[in-house]
């Protein structure tokens, strides 16, 4: 029996890219001799972070069509077809056995393409809300993985696994509170606050705390870790305070998390995943920008769960001077909601989701 044949697809961003890489660095560790690829595009996040992992990645012609500025979509017919012929192409020239979606729209293609070839096919959905593409590829996917219950009732019955999202293996590695503070050089008896609003950052957060952090920071046992993205940290890195934190990007998010007492955050899919497996509770602000709210659909299920506390970003400053450290001065309620996160959390998604996508070539786990 030759070695599987997997092709990943997943682009455009970081919750589409990185648990694609999950998945194929799990591929990799339960079957060292199968054969990964993956199809992307060359002006996106995938095309440096898949090579950066140690994986081949091929490129597909393919954009969105912007349905709020459609004189935009001239040219979507003509990379649609550039896209479909060189996703059939791919198929057939790697001789896939499984072809994998993790969303974006590169995905689209490239499952088609080995649908039409008659190879099977497998879609990831991060949100609680399915994305279009996942919606279309899921009709004819032999298996779903989703990460929310409420992404179930988009999908054809039986085809679903709540799997969870795959996470950076680093976040699965313990740290303690203890250790991550001196790392980071924090007292160990303070409350400490950690505010991100994903790799690039989010103006409204920083703009709030821009207004209110002065205020917050009146607290003498409050300190607060501000990550504001690379676009707005030569603004607002002049607020200076001996217990805030200005940082451009995060890249030991290991550590923040093991340090911190409360997150003030986004709601993306993965940001909602990490929260989970690192049990951290938190304030979750969707944003309004984000197609089809899926923000806010996937904070509404953190709530639901009890893991965190959804404020719509019209209410961010009253949350950030009343809620956050109400939270903040409540241990106890910190703590229910570590457990309930604790309790929902799905660390081995990537293990999960590999062995379903192996078992589809006949792959069977050694006892």
């Amino acid at each position: 029996m030759r070695p599987p044949r997997i092709l990943l697809a997943g682009g455009g961003t970081g919750g589409h890219v990185y648990p694609a890489i999950a998945i194929a660095q799990a591929i990799r560790s339960l079957e060292p001799m199968s054969a990964i690829a993956f199809a992307g595009t060359r002006d996106h996040l995938e095309w440096n972070a898949v090579p950066d992992a140690g994986f081949e990645i091929h490129p597909i012609t393919i954009s969105g069509f912007h349905r709020r500025q459609l004189l935009r979509n001239a040219g979507f017919p003509f990379k649609l077809a550039t896209g479909l012929w060189q996703s059939y192409q791919l198929v057939q020239d790697f001789d896939a056995d499984v072809a994998v979606g993790t969303g974006g729209y590169v995905s689209g293609p490239v499952l088609w393409a080995a649908s039409m070839r008659k190879r099977p096919t497998v879609a990831q959905e991060q949100n609680a809300y399915a994305g279009v593409t996942n919606r279309i590829l899921g009709r004819r996917a032999a298996q779903v993985h989703i990460a929310f219950e409420e992404a179930k009732s988009w999908f054809p019955e039986g085809r679903c696994r709540i799997s969870g999202n795959p996470v950076r293996k680093e976040l699965a590695t313990t740290v303690t509170r203890e250790a991550a503070r001196k790392a980071l050089k924090l007292p160990q008896n303070a409350n400490v606050l950690f505010v991100f609003g994903g790799s690039l950052g989010s103006q409204s957060i920083n703009e709030a705390m821009w207004q209110v952090s002065d205020q917050m920071l009146s607290a003498p046992d409050l300190h607060i870790i501000w990550q504001t993205g690379n676009l707005y940290y030569e603004r607002m890195r002049k607020k200076e305070h001996a217990r805030l934190r200005v940082m451009k990007y995060v890249d030991r998010m290991e550590l923040f998390y093991a340090a911190c007492d409360l997150v003030l955050a986004r709601s993306g899919a993965l940001t909602c995943s990490e929260l989970l497996c690192t049990a951290t509770p938190a304030v979750l602000v969707p944003s309004i920008h984000v197609a089809e709210d899926h923000q806010t659909k996937n904070a509404r299920s953190m709530e639901r769960i009890g893991a965190a506390m959804l404020v719509p970003e019209e209410d961010l400053l009253n949350a950030l001077l009343i809620q956050v450290p109400a939270l903040l001065a409540d241990p106890e309620r910190r703590g229910t909601m570590a457990d309930r996160a604790r309790k929902a959390a799905k660390p081995q998604a990537a293990m999960t989701i590999a062995k379903d996508i192996l078992a589809l070539v006949g792959w069977e786990e050694s006892a």
